[in-house]
């Protein structure tokens, strides 16, 4: 180890994938919430953003208060964070609404919780503070956090690019699609197309579900094995 490893701050740690998340109290733009004490039995985004009063943000934050009720419709609850004041947040989020059009939306009022993490305590726990990127800024990270409080996926985003919410909303179906169904989803599944199931756990059963293959199972051989879902 050199000098200048030992005297390097600490990154913060990422939680992984099946950890459960930090838990946090937090004053937010809808008052204080308590996670995940307050969103038992709900899906969470909770996603961070560089700062207040930037452009690709305001865009950002536009298109997901604009799908808050598909999300709703989902069973699932939007946090945003920032490293900015409450004050900060409120006057950005007006701006917003009383200021801002963009995309066909206008006088859009951004109704979920933002977070105003100053001492960046909550940006910490979730790594959100990546090194060479900013001291102060968290980047554009997106953790998806089930019923159980456990994370189950984790997106991240330099600073400089808007985030993707068609990917957004697609991989939260796609994570409920495969609990729900104990199935896989293949790559650019979207709902309505077929599922994969399970492979076989023995040469028995390998055999059985090639030879058996009909039309409700589709087997391109016995380890890839696709289903249609029921509408």
């Amino acid at each position: 180890m050199t000098e200048d490893t030992k005297n390097a701050p600490e990154s913060p740690r990422v939680p992984l994938i099946g950890e459960k998340a930090p838990s946090f109290k937090a004053m937010t733009t809808q008052g204080e919430i308590s996670f995940p004490d307050d969103y038992k039995g709900k899906w969470v985004i909770l996603f961070s953003h560089p700062a207040d009063f930037t452009p690709v943000c305001t865009t950002e934050f536009m298109t997901f208060a604009s799908m808050e009720k598909d999300f709703e419709a989902l069973n699932c609850k939007l946090i945003g964070l920032s490293i900015d004041s409450h004050y900060s947040h409120i006057a950005w989020l007006r701006t917003i609404k009383e200021k801002i059009a963009w995309k066909g939306m206008k006088n859009v009022e951004v109704k979920f919780p933002v977070i105003a993490d100053l001492k960046m305590d909550i940006a910490k726990a979730f790594g959100m503070l990546q090194p060479g990127a900013s001291d102060t800024q968290a980047v554009r990270a997106v953790f998806y956090i089930d019923p159980d409080a456990k994370i189950r996926a984790i997106l991240y985003y330099p600073l400089s690019a808007g985030r993707n919410f068609d990917e957004i909303k697609r991989l939260l179906i796609a994570l409920q699609t495969a609990d729900k169904h104990k199935v896989a989803t293949p790559a650019d599944w979207r709902p309505g197309d077929k599922v994969i199931i399970p492979p076989p756990g023995s040469c028995g059963q390998a055999q059985e579900r090639v030879t058996g293959a009909g039309q409700d199972l589709e087997c391109l051989d016995w380890f890839l094995c696709f289903k249609s879902l029921p509408k």
